[in-house]
């Protein structure tokens, strides 16, 4: 590559799309540590307040909405595409293709210098799947709009809370023996997610003003059924594989929908992509950027020792794809089951999370108090901390607290606050409470996630799901109007969604 202009300043504005999903939500910490200037596209901003530095603008906007790009481009140099709509009802090639010309278009007229996209990669042997053409088409729809495209095509991204990664931890977590359709066997080239944040990192600052399309892969060329097994051999798990000679998209993505995390519709899209080979043939990403992937078995060492952090970063399931609905009660994402709800307050984001950093210990929880107390004498039966512990100080958190029968896992005075089970259940639990600004106050999201074990974790949860709706429920409201009193405000407080 002859190293042409640079495409940008030396400190370039760089507008983040996808802040919210997998990949983006990884990429704008990496970005904020290296001192980018950074601005986030967001339909909801709210949901992205208590994500990112205070530093990084966030600004509303949708991909559907030209004039919302307008103002969400101005002044930017570089502009990273990493959204696609495959978890939406309807033909999401459609959606997807307007998208990327609204996104081009704008880009070309506020005069961004490049745009960072990352699709799929799969070889051209034989006609791509639906979703894999679609990928190929936006690259294709921007490069269009005449703004310079730097277009990094990856394979299978191994990473905690990642689709591939969930998918494959399920079914080897779940079936000692399984029954392997002939997209086990298709050849890929899977990726740490590491590596993937590190390709688009350096995309930044690429040298060349022309579009450039770079094929991504890890160090080893591996099949689905080689991950499988390689995740088997590190957790120390027998598994048995029986290969079948044919197994249709369509009962593959209904069996996955039933063993695994994976939703039936994304999950068909899924397969159907799994029938083209996705290696990497030209090296010419080793040549242009100072990476050298690691290798199958690293990637998943790696995305085993941190799955426990997933929740806390970003899973493949956070995406809000174009038309989507918000999570409620019981809901499954990645391999987790997740009661998320939210409430609006008529007071300042840092004033409505008093309330949650006092909560527990001889306060209580807000709501049905006893129930707590009751769960905590059953754990104590089991030989579990019960909630004996109660809090260090009735005012002040810090990570590593205890809190009742929680830990205090991750702590954000005025945004966050994240809690991690300790007594005993079938599986590993956690809540969440965080708060953002909202135009008239602030939105407080309460997050219950519980990652079961097995079958009797699966039972446990959705047996308690009625009581979880009533607890949850009212705790959050109590949370709500407990912020509004304490600020001398006697309106009341707004209805949980």
């Amino acid at each position: 590559m002859t190293p042409a202009a640079v495409c940008s300043p030396a400190n370039p504005n760089v507008l983040i799309t996808g802040a919210t999903g997998y990949i983006g939500g990884r990429l704008v910490p990496v970005l904020e540590s290296a001192g980018v200037r950074l601005r986030c596209l967001a339909r909801q901003p709210a949901v992205l307040a208590a994500r990112v530095s205070p530093a990084t603008e966030i600004v509303a906007g949708d991909l559907l909405d030209s004039a919302s790009l307008d103002r969400a481009l101005a002044g930017i140099d570089v502009a990273y595409y990493l959204v696609h709509s495959m978890g939406a009802h309807g033909d999401y090639r459609d959606t997807d293709r307007v998208a990327a010309r609204n996104f081009g278009d704008a880009a070309r007229r506020a005069g961004v210098r490049r745009i960072v996209y990352l699709g799929g990669l799969a070889i051209d042997e034989q006609p791509l799947s639906k979703h894999l053409s679609s990928r190929i088409e936006t690259g294709q729809v921007l490069r269009d709009s005449g703004v310079p495209v730097v277009e990094l095509r990856a394979s299978v991204v191994i990473g905690s809370g990642s689709l591939s990664f969930e998918l494959i931890r399920a079914l080897v977590e779940r079936l000692p023996v399984m029954i392997c359709p002939r997209w086990v066997s298709t050849l890929a080239q899977p990726i740490g997610i590491d590596d993937v944040l590190a390709y688009l990192a350096g995309a930044l600052r690429l040298p060349g003003g022309e579009s450039r399309t770079f094929e991504i892969g890890g160090a080893d060329r591996a099949s689905y059924g080689d991950v499988m097994r390689e995740y088997a051999r590190q957790r120390g798990l027998r598994r048995v594989m029986i290969s079948v000679p044919l197994l249709t998209p369509r009962l593959s993505s209904l069996w996955l929908g039933l063993v695994t995390p994976v939703y039936a519709r994304v999950g068909r899209e899924l397969i159907e992509g799994l029938k083209n080979r996705s290696v990497v043939t030209d090296p010419a990403a080793l040549e242009a950027f100072p990476i050298r992937p690691i290798g199958l078995g690293d990637a998943i060492e790696r995305a085993i020792r941190y799955e426990h952090r997933a929740f806390a970063l970003t899973r493949w399931s956070d995406a809000r794809s174009s038309g989507g609905a918000a999570a409620a009660a019981g809901v499954r994402l990645g391999s987790r089951l997740v009661d998320r709800r939210r409430i609006r307050v008529t007071v300042e984001a840092d004033r409505a999370f008093g309330p949650i950093a006092r909560i527990g210990g001889k306060r209580g929880w807000y709501f049905a108090t006893w129930l707590w107390r009751t769960r905590g004498a059953i754990d104590l039966l089991m030989g579990g901390v019960g909630m004996r512990r109660g809090r260090r100080d009735p005012n002040v958190l810090a990570v590593g607290d205890t809190l009742d029968f929680w830990r205090v896992e991750a702590y954000e005075p005025g945004r966050r606050l994240r809690l991690a089970a300790e007594m005993k259940v079938p599986g590993r639990a956690w809540l969440e409470f965080e708060v953002g600004p909202d135009q008239d106050g602030a939105l407080i999201y309460q997050t219950a996630v519980f990652e079961p074990s097995g079958l009797f974790g699966l039972l446990y949860w959705y047996s308690l799901l009625p009581i979880h709706v009533l607890i949850f429920g009212g705790m959050l409201r109590t949370i709500g109007r407990l912020a509004v009193e304490d600020n001398g405000d006697r309106h009341p407080a707004g209805a949980p969604s």
